[in-house]
């Protein structure tokens, strides 16, 4: 701030005259936080992808793994919610997920550990084949 201080003449206008006339200083910060606001607001609304046609341009060039990970999350979002309003108890989610655990939606078997993978497996015997060399 040093350097507009001592190199501006109009940024030591604006100084004198806000710290004279509350009404300028009322002003002034107005302009300052008001205008960027309003100038950011028309941006996001002129920027705004929330058109119809647009979404339905995009959901109809959708990779087929895309389509099928939204529709397991909004699977699993209902599943939740549905917990959720019939007030069952959610805590094993919680407890599950600390131990490196994950919930299936067979009831009978709701923990389910995660497999760990096995590093001291037996190699197959065709493993160790090399391709003839000609």
């Amino acid at each position: 701030m040093s350097i507009l201080w001592e190199k501006s003449e109009t940024w030591r206008w604006i100084v004198r005259k806000s710290r004279d006339s509350k009404p300028f200083f009322l002003a002034f910060a107005t302009v300052c936080g008001v205008v960027p606001g309003v100038i950011g607001y028309c941006v996001m609304q002129f920027t705004n992808s929330r058109s119809e046609h647009l979404e339905a341009q995009l959901r109809s060039k959708a990779r087929p793994d895309s389509l099928m990970m939204g529709q397991v999350n909004r699977e699993r979002l209902a599943e939740f919610l549905g917990e959720l309003q019939r007030k069952e108890d959610t805590n094993d989610r919680y407890v599950a997920a600390l131990r490196g655990e994950t919930l299936t939606r067979r009831p009978y078997e709701r923990i389910q550990p995660v497999p760990k993978e096995n590093n001291n497996r037996q190699p197959d015997k065709d493993e160790h084949k090399q391709l003839p060399r000609k």
